[in-house]
């Protein structure tokens, strides 16, 4: 086939971008064609891709033109990224009656992101408020094991003529997770546009009815399924965990990094540090296994609210084993470290709201009760 713009743009109507059922042409990403002999420049468009994505892509344009036209053309493919603000374009997807949405996030896997999740959640159903947590890692979903819920199977019901699944509430929260879709011991292998997909579907298909928070139970890394998150949700701010070795932390960066992105611009409502510290039960002393102090540290280099440090509770460990947050231990050390965060993750959500005086704020955080959390 003759190296052509004519049949270089016909070819590339068989590509597609990850996630998109539209090609490059039709979809308007392809924006301009040039040829000069065996010299060909494409010209794209794209909006918020993720790394992956965008590698994928200009490695297919490549490999069709090469296989499909003429195998010694000589590519250049100039990418310009379109930044669009993740919050303005996901308004028209607001969950209807979710007041807040927050993200719990750390780039490193087993730092305690679900730990963390359930016991804020099942802290502030404790305290009054309405509470959902979505569990978002797809290829490892360990929420539906920590909250008693293993083998519920999602019923469908109809919500004013529409279908919507029924999510399970266990200890005062209502929980959605992949983990009810598959069987304990089956490995969810899927590529990133499948998992986005089925993503979006428990997200906006799900009956969440009024809730004051959401959170959202984030896998590890910082690809397609993070990217796909904050371009559906307006998503109010997000939580990043690390334990406190250089390993974690070097990770963490990374996360914070992905919400501070322009075309992303998630706000982050502080650090929290896990595993902190063990203290044997007969002795007051601290044993800093993973390092002393790493996110405290981080948080003040990044200039990041510090939200307060978790040590490492055999019962807390336990408790998750058996399928019960530990934070609902009464009159417990446990219970009062959760109290406290929940209580810090509070007040950052109600410092970003304006319209709330400083002494408001010190008021509401302080109330047993949820109801003057709502905005």
């Amino acid at each position: 086939m003759e190296l052509t713009k004519i049949n270089i743009k016909k070819t590339l109507e068989n590509v597609n971008i990850s996630g998109s059922s539209e090609n490059i042409v039709a979809s308007g990403i392809l924006k301009n064609i040039q040829v000069f002999g065996d010299q060909v420049d494409i010209d794209l468009i794209l909006s918020n891709p993720t790394l992956q994505a965008r590698k994928k892509l200009e490695v297919d344009i490549m490999k069709i033109i090469h296989t499909d036209i003429y195998e010694k053309a000589k590519i250049n493919i100039n990418v310009k990224i379109e930044k669009v603000d993740a919050k303005i374009s996901s308004q028209s997807k607001k969950i209807s009656g979710v007041d807040s949405i927050i993200a719990v996030s750390s780039a490193k896997g087993g730092v305690g992101k679900s730990t963390l999740t359930i016991n804020l959640a099942a802290t502030l159903a404790k305290k009054g408020c309405k509470v959902g947590i979505l569990d978002a890692d797809i290829y490892g979903p360990s929420v539906p094991t920590m909250m008693d819920v293993e083998g519920y199977v999602p019923k469908s019901i109809k919500v004013n003529g529409e279908s919507k699944i029924e999510p399970i509430e266990s200890y005062g929260v209502k929980i959605m997770s992949i983990g009810f879709f598959t069987k304990l011991d089956q490995a969810v292998v899927w590529r990133g546009p499948m998992a986005s997909k089925a993503l979006n579907q428990m997200i906006f298909d799900t009956n969440w009815g009024e809730l004051d928070f959401l959170f959202l139970d984030l896998p590890p890394g910082t690809g397609d399924i993070h990217l796909s998150l904050v371009q559906s949700l307006p998503i109010t701010g997000s939580i990043i965990i690390s334990t406190p070795q250089n390993v974690a932390l070097a990770d963490a960066r990374r996360g914070i990094k992905m919400f501070q992105q322009d075309n992303i611009s998630v706000p982050i409502l502080g650090l929290v540090e896990n595993m902190a510290y063990f203290k044997a039960d007969d002795t007051e002393e601290k044993h800093y296994i993973f390092g002393e102090a790493g996110v405290k540290y981080l948080s003040k280099d990044l200039n990041i609210n510090f939200l307060g440090e978790i040590p490492l509770f055999k019962s807390l460990r336990e408790a998750s084993d058996f399928g019960r947050p530990g934070s609902l231990q009464e009159s417990s050390e446990i219970s009062e470290i959760f109290d406290n965060i929940s209580k810090n993750v509070v007040e950052q959500l109600l410092i970003r709201n304006k319209e709330l005086p400083t002494t408001k704020i010190v008021e509401i955080t302080n109330l047993v009760g949820c109801s003057a959390i709502k905005k």
